[in-house]
């Protein structure tokens, strides 16, 4: 699993930061998580082919977090992207993509498949991995999502090893979760495997605080939070234009139990030190660094 942060600027870009767009790759999976102006070129920098994409989960609809889609889908396109993508967002997306392809003359296109989010909660299950969605409170609607990598059950390769099971159905059924008899004696499945946990990332972008925050952030290995303003000097701002300050984004982390914070979306007011901001969400949460672009985060399994 792997965070590759693709733009981390706020509103405004600068001469080092592109708009917000971050990519989690999981197994098959390459899920982008907003798609600012200039997104497409990004991917090329990085050397990620964009046509390994599976999903985009849209926060919001403000410009610089979907300025790039048309440019990436007319990119797929050119590449003879043949999978189905799909697009995920706030009440209203559907509206805004019909839109978006209305006003553009593409030369190609893709299969797209696009979904508006109107609940809090799961929106989407697979067999490895469930996506979640919280409205946040910002100026247009807006979502924070939350990866969770489903539990796995692992071989306790030492026991089978010395009651004598060998690869088979049997070990299926342990997999599963399900005791099995073996040479007259019931071996069970807590015995024979362990539980992995999986992993969960959060990604909370453009928002005022607000307790749909604490959820989206619960127990999350990783939580990719904006911080836009520094709550010491421009805490009256952040509330005005509904974003979250450095202080704000740790108390999230540190409330909802994550074990390490990420910070992005950082005003350009602060380009020639941001430093403060992390200096100003230690005070808090000590375990957190700032994005910037081209970052790349694995996120391993200690378990």
């Amino acid at each position: 699993m792997e965070i590759i942060f693709l733009g981390t600027s706020e509103a405004v870009p600068t001469e080092k930061k592109n708009h917000t767009a971050v990519l989690l790759r999981y197994e098959n999976e390459n899920i982008l998580v907003d798609c600012g102006e200039g997104t497409q070129r990004q991917f090329r920098i990085a050397k990620i082919n964009p046509c390994k994409l599976t999903r985009i989960l849209i926060t919001h609809w403000h410009g610089d977090h979907v300025l790039g889609l048309p440019g990436l889908l007319q990119t797929l396109a050119l590449n003879n992207y043949s999978k189905q993508l799909y697009i995920y967002g706030p009440k209203g997306t559907k509206k805004f993509i019909e839109r978006m392809l209305d006003t553009f003359i593409f030369i190609e296109k893709i299969k797209l498949s696009v979904h508006e989010i109107v609940k809090n909660g799961l929106f989407l299950e697979t067999n490895n991995f469930q996506l979640y969605a919280y409205k946040m409170k910002h100026k247009a609607p807006c979502l924070a999502y939350r990866f969770v990598e489903k539990d796995k059950r692992k071989i306790n390769l030492e026991f089978l090893k010395k009651v004598g099971i060998e690869k088979g159905p049997l070990l299926g059924k342990l997999q599963q979760g399900k005791d099995i008899m073996f040479r007259g004696k019931k071996i069970t499945a807590k015995e024979a495997t362990r539980i992995k946990k999986g992993r969960k990332i959060a990604f909370i972008f453009d928002t005022m605080l607000n307790e749909n925050c604490f959820d989206a952030a619960k127990d999350a290995d990783v939580l990719v939070c904006e911080a836009t303003f520094l709550d010491s000097l421009h805490r009256d701002k952040a509330k005005e234009r509904f974003h979250l300050t450095a202080k704000q984004a740790a108390e999230i982390a540190k409330k909802a139990n994550v074990k390490a914070l990420i910070l992005t979306h950082i005003s350009q007011r602060y380009a020639k030190d941001e430093e403060v901001i992390l200096k100003e969400a230690k005070k808090t949460f000590k375990n957190c660094m700032l994005a910037h672009d081209f970052l790349k985060i694995k996120i391993t399994n200690p378990n």
